[in-house]
């Protein structure tokens, strides 16, 4: 079930703490296991059970480094980063979607332990504070010898609220697309995306995206695999996601998923 600020299941809204990985994964982490990638690999989230994504809007990636080492006993209340973002994939207002995400691992991102969070933000209710947060976390272990710092971080619970007009006031169906990416650029799906570096200069701007697109949903917990470069194939319990470099965004690449509601058209 999604997450709300309002008609909550379970009592669960973004400004509680299990809104970092959803319901329940801390008190099963150590029996999950932790994926082993390299800095620069790129990794992929999927639906559970091949499911599609069923409502337009966002989606990102964030990751957060266990101080302890050890992610198994790490429930996220540190510092989250940005390495991934999708919004509109073009003029149109076109949402692209994606069964399976993909996204790398910034090479400089340092090693250790970290939780890799995946979120889609459903936009279709919006202008009566009913936006849908769907989302969960891996376990990563990332090997390399990266000293990249990201200049943005943000506290989880904490990185969103019902006063941003994204959230509790857009109308999806009568906005233009120029007004819902201006509603994006005010929150923190508009921020800088890291991609490897120190002091933001190796970040690349999302705020502006008619050449980017949408990402991922799900409130259960898929799996994680990690590929290329290192060959690990390491599976974790969690959600996945695609390099920012992978796709060419336009009307004939938004989405893989067929017949569902996540791709719409909205008027300039």
């Amino acid at each position: 079930m999604p997450t709300k600020f309002t008609d909550t299941f379970d009592n669960l809204t973004p400004n509680d703490d299990d809104f970092r990985c959803n319901l329940g994964p801390f008190s099963n982490a150590a029996k999950t296991e932790v994926a082993d990638v390299a800095a620069g690999d790129t990794i992929g989230m999927k639906l559970f059970y091949d499911g599609s994504i069923a409502h337009p809007g966002p989606g990102q990636v964030f990751m957060s480094k266990a101080p302890t080492g050890n992610v198994t006993e790490y429930q996220g209340d540190g510092e989250w980063f940005k390495i991934w973002e999708k919004t509109l994939c073009d003029e149109s207002g076109d949402f692209a979607h994606r069964c399976l995400f993909e996204f790398q691992i910034p090479e400089d991102t340092p090693a250790g332990e970290y939780l890799v969070r995946a979120e889609h933000v459903g936009l279709h209710g919006a202008q009566g504070n009913h936006a849908e947060f769907l989302y969960s976390c891996a376990q990563v272990k990332v090997n390399g010898s990266g000293t990249g710092s990201p200049s943005t971080t943000y506290k989880i619970r904490g990185i969103y609220n019902d006063n941003m007009t994204l959230f509790d006031g857009l109308n999806l169906w009568m906005d233009t697309a120029k007004r819902i990416e201006a509603d994006i650029a005010q929150t923190p799906i508009g921020d800088e995306v890291w991609t490897g570096g120190g002091s933001g200069n190796s970040s690349v701007s999302s705020s502006s995206v008619f050449s980017s697109s949408l990402a991922t949903s799900t409130s259960v917990v898929p799996s994680v695999t990690a590929s290329a470069s290192s060959g690990s194939s390491a599976i974790a319990s969690a959600l996945s996601v695609p390099s920012p470099t992978a796709y060419t965004w336009d009307k004939s690449t938004c989405g893989c998923c067929t017949g569902n509601s996540a791709k719409f058209r909205h008027p300039l």
